[in-house]
This record gives C-alpha cells, sequence and structure tokens, in this order.
C-alpha cells in the first residue's frame, strides 16, 4: 500500500529524509520572518513613519507540516516517538517545557485558518490532546472542492464581488489562484473549530474576520 510508505528512522535514507525535512523547516522559518519584515516596512511606508519590531510583533509562528521527536505514554509507558504533523500543529496544554516560555503559562497558541471571507480562529491547547491525539490538533478546516473543481464553479470576478460585498479587500498576482481559494471551496472552519473545541484538544480564545488577503 503505497499510503503507508515508511522508512527505519535510523536507515540512510530516514537519516537524510529527516536533514532534508530541518532544512526545509529551517528556510521555511526565515522565509517567515522575511515575509513579517515586509509586513513591518509595508506600515512604515503607509504610516510614513519609522516601524520597529515591537511596534508589529510577531504574536506567534507556527510549523504545520513537520516531524519531530517526541516523549508520550503508549500502553501505560512513556516512549520516545516520532510525530509527523501534516495539516497539522501541536496543541500543548500550559506548563508544558516544549512550549516558548512567553506562552507557557497559558497553554501553546493553535492557530486554525478559515477561508478568505469567512473567519479564523486563535485557541489555545489543552490537556486532552495529550491523552487522545500526541498533543496535536487541525491547521485548518480542509477543503470540500479540488482547486480545478472550485475553478470551475465561480468566476474570479464574481468571487471578487463577493468578498468587497464582506468588507474584504483582496491583492492577488494572479486572478486564476483567486478561485482556487473561493470560501466554498473550504469546510466551514466554525464547525470545525467546535469539534476541536469540544473535544478538549484545544479551547478556544478568539474568532478573527479577514479584512484583507494577500495571495502570492
Amino acid at each position: 500500500d503505497r499510503q503507508l510508505a515508511c522508512l527505519p528512522l535510523q536507515s540512510e535514507e530516514g537519516k537524510a529524509y529527516l536533514a532534508a525535512m530541518a532544512c526545509g523547516a529551517n528556510f521555511a522559518w526565515a522565509n517567515r520572518q522575511l515575509l513579517m519584515h515586509g509586513v513591518r516596512q509595508a506600515f512604515a511606508s503607509v504610516f510614513r513613519r519609522k516601524t520597529r519590531p515591537r511596534d508589529v510583533p510577531m504574536v506567534y509562528d507556527v510549523c504545520h507540516n513537520i516531524a519531530k521527536m517526541e516523549e508520550y505514554e503508549v500502553d501505560g509507558q512513556v516512549q520516545r516517538v516520532c510525530v509527523h504533523r501534516k495539516g497539522a500543529t501541536r496543541a500543548f496544554p500550559a506548563g508544558n517545557p516544549a512550549i516558548p516560555e512567553k506562552y507557557r503559562a497559558v497553554g501553546q497558541p493553535v492557530l486554525i485558518p478559515g477561508d478568505m471571507g469567512r473567519y479564523s480562529f486563535v485557541l489555545v491547547g489543552a490537556q486532552g490532546s495529550m491523552e487522545q491525539s500526541f498533543g496535536t490538533c487541525c491547521h485548518g478546516a480542509g477543503r470540500r472542492q479540488s482547486r480545478t473543481a472550485a475553478r470551475k464553479s465561480l468566476s474570479s470576478k464574481d468571487l471578487l464581488n463577493q468578498l468587497a460585498a464582506r468588507g474584504v479587500t483582496i491583492r492577488v498576482h494572479s486572478k486564476n489562484l483567486l478561485t482556487e481559494e473561493a470560501p466554498q471551496a473550504y469546510k466551514d472552519a466554525q464547525q470545525v473549530v467546535n469539534v476541536v473545541h469540544n473535544a478538549g484538544l484545544a479551547k478556544l480564545v478568539a474568532r478573527l474576520k479577514p479584512v484583507i488577503v494577500v495571495k502570492g
């Protein structure tokens, strides 16, 4: 079954995979720092004043496609396991030493982005995630339509008008990219968050409304 393909971590191929993954993760962290720098530059340009990092702080930077070695209780014994999170993120509860010190007393921030027209959510990790899902929570609601189906279901002009009516400003490099990410192409993030909250994987903190969307 190709879906069950795997590599022993101590094999040469396994070591090469982990090394390549670490390189990719480091590139992603650095890339997001540059994106944040660009945001600060934009604020400085628009408001015509020097912008320092503390003026436009980064609240949290999260990784959602990565494998990490962690310890969990399995069959009554603490074991070191490889947790591969794909489209998912850590949701450690308060007090976990792996959480950045700034958030350790409250729990790990969990970001669940929605779509361009509705809402996104901020949650905080809960103890239930350690007992049920290896300290893990989803990182999004998931698609209802494939990218191809989404492109066929709506024109970019109609989508732009739809989003404008909701008060959302769009900046997009290619309009073809826009319809792939139409709100109706995604599941309702509110329903997903309700399940996560009620299951005790993470606790809901805030719901965010989109105002500006930038698509590459």
